[in-house]
């Protein structure tokens, strides 16, 4: 069935292994985050094995099915709607309003469970957390004045939304807040979640920042690089996943549509360079599926013209393949495209 999704686990559980190893190298525990893949249970059973620190996702339907003796940790900053799923279904969640971390704590007497916040630092990226700038040590002590939540630790996020960079200088400003906090409420802290995969080229340059003792790892394992700068990380494997489609249409057509061009099925108005006549392939999968400019082909010469809800339409005309209908196409895939892959019910997902 096609169009399919490979997944290779071996490759995966090498990644975790890798990742794993080097966070330990530093004196970091590994958060392994599923989001990506929908925390299948073949993942996360390898994670179970490879006994990660603990596994981080943003749904909470994926926590509620998650099989797992490990620590699980809910990186979306909860509703104060759902607060009485999170305590049951999370150990650990992340939070920035206090209104959502007193829900929690109601929650957490209502089911008698102790519930861990890890409160996060807004340090510029401008996504989730409290601005650096303002008086975070109070909000730690409002946060240790409940009786059912604990403060476990800070968190922080880069490159997500604002693209920042994790930087000496800028993770210097979570660290010296990490350092206030603790010194205002007169203990340690336990978790000091200082990022994501963007955080390492730090660590592959040998580099120890201070205090951070946890990251949470998502694209490296899955997909083999980091996210600072996009590149591949030595010793990963960069095709854990990939995407077959199969061709169900192969012809020579011209490369400009022929009459008055108005607006596509999305709304959009199309433009077309015109190279003549080209040998064009139709492939099975979509834009309900996936975004074809996230789709990097293995064969080199292929590109990618467009795609409708249900079709990418590939020029294979220089392409030293010679593609018959019925043949397969497999690509190499971004987090854009591992993500909308794994939701698509369209898509077969196979584990190898």
């Amino acid at each position: 069935m096609f169009p399919r999704l490979m997944v290779d686990t071996e490759k995966y559980r090498h990644n975790v292994r890798m990742m794993k190893d080097m966070c330990a190298e530093h004196g970091i525990s590994l958060t392994a985050v599923t989001k990506v893949f929908c925390a299948v249970e073949p993942l996360v059973r390898i994670l179970n094995e490879e006994n990660v620190h603990s596994i981080g996702d943003s749904r909470l339907e994926n926590l509620r099915t998650m099989d797992t003796p490990l620590p699980r940790m809910l990186l979306r900053l909860p509703s104060v709607h759902e607060t009485d799923e999170v305590v049951q279904y999370a150990d650990y969640s992340l939070n920035s309003e206090m209104k959502t971390i007193e829900a929690l704590n109601a929650s957490a007497e209502r089911h008698q469970k102790d519930h861990g916040i890890v409160l996060m630092i807004d340090i510029g990226d401008l996504r989730e957390g409290v601005y650096y700038k303002e008086d975070i040590p109070s909000i730690a002590e409002r946060i240790e004045s409940l009786k059912h939540v604990h403060l476990k630790g800070l968190g922080t996020n880069v490159t997500c939304y604002g693209g920042v960079i994790p930087s000496i200088e800028t993770l210097m400003k979570f660290v010296d807040l990490s350092k206030a906090v603790e010194h205002t409420l007169g203990r340690d802290l336990e978790i000091f979640s200082g990022g994501n995969s963007s955080h390492i080229p730090l660590l592959e340059q040998g580099v120890r920042v201070e205090k951070i003792n946890n990251l949470r790892i998502g694209e490296a394992i899955a997909l083999g690089r980091e996210t600072a700068y996009g590149e591949r990380i030595e010793r990963l494997f960069d095709d854990v996943f990939t995407l077959e489609a199969d061709i169900i249409e192969l012809k020579e057509k011209p490369s400009i549509p022929e009459g008055e061009i108005g607006m596509d099925a999305f709304g959009n108005e199309p433009s077309f360079t015109d190279k003549g006549i080209r040998r064009r392939a139709i492939l099975a999968v979509g834009k309900q599926d996936v975004y074809h400019e996230d789709l990097v082909p293995e064969d080199a010469n292929v590109e990618l013209l467009g795609s409708s809800s249900d079709h990418v339409i590939a020029d294979v005309h220089d392409s030293q393949r010679t593609y018959e209908v019925g043949d397969t196409m497999t690509f190499r895939l971004t987090y854009g495209s591992l993500l909308s892959l794994m939701t698509s019910p369209y898509v077969v997902k196979e584990y190898v």
